[in-house]
Order: C-alpha cells, then structure tokens, then sequence
C-alpha cells in the first residue's frame, strides 16, 4: 500500500482569506496623555530659543551679579568675598546719594510731564479729522529714533553753547547759554528729551480713548456738563486702567534711563555723567563704578539696589491703583 500524499489546495493567483498569524491589527490611536506629551514636548522645543537665551543672557548673569555684590571683584583678579562691605559703602558716597537725588527728581518731573504731554495729544487725535493717519505717524516717530544715541549726539548739539536753542533765548533777550553746559540745566535737556518720545504713551491713550463710549458724552451734553468736567468724570474714569498702565510703564523707564544721560553728559571722560554730575542719574554712576574704575563688585550691588527700588515703587503702583483705577465691571 502506497502512503497516502496530501495535496495543499490551489489558490489561483488568490490570497489566502484565513491569514495563518490571525488578523492584521489596526494601528492604536495615541491616547490623551500622549497626545499632551507630543504636543508638550512640541511647545517647549519651540521655546527652546528664549529659554536658552533666558538662562544665558537673563538669569545666569543675574545670579552672577548676586553674588559679585557681596564680593570685591574689578574683572581681571577673582572675586573675594566681603560680604556687606560694598552696600555699606554705597550708602556712605556722597556722589552715589547724588545720583539717586538726580533719578528721583528725573522720575518724579520727567514722567508726569510726558503723560501729559501724551495723553493731550491723544486728546486731539482722537478727533476725526484729515490727515489723522500722518499726523499720529508723525507724533510716533521720535518714540522710535528718540532713544539711539544719534538722537542724543544730535540733541546735545542743540543745547549746546551758540546752537539752536541758546540763539532762541537770545532773541527773547534771555542770555543763560547752552544747556549742556550748566550743572543746573543739563538736567532740564534730559526731562525735554523724554518728553519729545511721547509718541509710545500717546498711541496706548489713544486706543484707550477709542473704548470710551459716545453715549456718555452725549448723556453728560444733555445734563449741561462742560468739556473740562466730562473730561474730570467721563474720559479719565474711563481711560484710568490704561493711564495706570503708561505709569507704570514710563516710571520703570525713567529709572533705567542711561544712554541719553550718558551722551548728552559728555561720554567718557572725567565729566561722564555732564559738568558737576548734572547729569549723574543712578545708571550713569553705576556705568562709571563698574566700567571706568573696574569696581564690578559694587556696581553689582548698585544694579540689585536699583533692583529692590523699582520693585518697591511698582509694588506701591499697584497697592494705589485700587483707589483710582476702574474697570468695566465696576470694581476697583
């Protein structure tokens, strides 16, 4: 008897309906922790840029300059630690109580006057008329250019002996000479500079402006309200969250400002910060400690000082502004 020889049935070209391995699964959707996770690791690999140069250019020479301000350092020997020596000398210099004369009193008359400078400008844009689209251009540009230091060469020039502005007083019979060269009115030459860059604060109260609803205005006609009061009870109630902003905003500035101090003073030299510190704010005496006499350590100390100051001063900007400052919602 011959064995018996099975045969595998022909497929004809066919695939085999019944796959020996089973049935091909169908690939899992990506469940919602993986779907996070891909969209996470997305985000921070576009955010990878900022947070490299945060850490490098931000917060690393932050927590150097910490602890540079409790050292003697003058960036060629190592640092050697002193602990509070630095802070204890800064408040017994006389130059550096100066500069934080100079910077208060640049704060406190520099800014208010750009405010309202910017918010009366605002005031006349806001009205419909031709030419609104170059006329704003216009206001806006020496925000742009004001703070180059082109603009400051070329605004000392102006203040200076027999220029522009000392021939203009002649004529009115004043003979004070240029500004840049008095200790008592370089100052004034800094406050006006500040005060030519409105331009910034102008187009924030003019979008605020645009938010103040016409039938405010219209019900305040009908009661017999003057422009003045409506202005005091309408416009400044209503534009007081943006007012608090440019503040805020301007007031930050004003304590940094350095490169138009700096320019306009006269540059390097003995006379950095103008003749007789006229123009000494607290940035200018910093630059001088640290880079002209290689005192690092201390204009470390100075920088967390004005540091500390700013941060106090918002934080009572904030504390303030429950008391005028109104939202929409009626609160405070």
């Amino acid at each position: 008897m011959g064995s018996a020889v099975t045969h595998a049935p022909a497929l004809d070209g066919r695939a085999d309906p019944k796959p020996r391995h089973g049935p091909a699964k169908a690939p899992r959707p990506a469940g919602p922790k993986q779907r996070r996770r891909r969209e996470s690791l997305a985000g921070y690999l576009f955010m990878s840029p900022w947070i490299a140069g945060f850490l490098l250019l931000t917060a690393g020479p932050m927590v150097a300059s910490l602890y540079f301000a409790f050292t003697d350092y003058n960036l060629f020997d190592a640092p050697r630690w002193i602990g509070l020596d630095n802070f204890s000398e800064m408040f017994g210099d006389p130059r550096w109580r100066h500069s934080v004369r100079i910077t208060l009193w640049y704060v406190v008359v520099g800014t208010p006057i750009k405010l309202i400078a910017a918010l009366g400008v605002a005031l006349l844009l806001a009205q419909k008329r031709r030419g609104q689209a170059f006329y704003r251009a216009a206001f806006y540009a020496p925000s742009l250019i004001g703070a180059s230091v082109s603009i400051a060469i070329v605004w000392k020039a102006i203040f200076s002996d027999d220029a522009v502005v000392d021939r203009t007083q002649q004529l009115f019979g004043i003979d004070a000479g240029g500004w840049t060269g008095d200790p008592e009115l370089i100052i004034y030459s800094l406050v006006a500079l500040t005060v030519w860059q409105f331009g910034a604060p102008m187009v924030i109260f003019l979008a605020g402006l645009k938010q103040v609803p016409r039938e405010l205005y219209e019900a305040a006609d009908v009661d017999g309200a003057g422009k003045l009061r409506q202005f005091w009870n309408i416009t400044l109630p209503m534009i007081s969250p943006v007012l608090f902003f440019n503040v805020l905003l301007e007031t930050i500035h004003s304590f940094q400002i350095f490169s138009s101090a700096y320019i306009v003073g006269g540059g390097a030299g003995g006379n950095a910060c103008g003749p007789a510190d006229g123009t000494m704010v607290y940035t200018c005496y910093l630059y001088v400690q640290g880079f002209e006499n290689s005192r690092m350590g201390l204009a470390s100390a100075m920088a967390w000082m004005l540091l500390v100051a700013v941060a106090l001063v918002t934080a009572v900007l904030f504390w303030s502004q429950k008391r005028w400052v109104h939202y929409e919602e009626g609160g405070r």
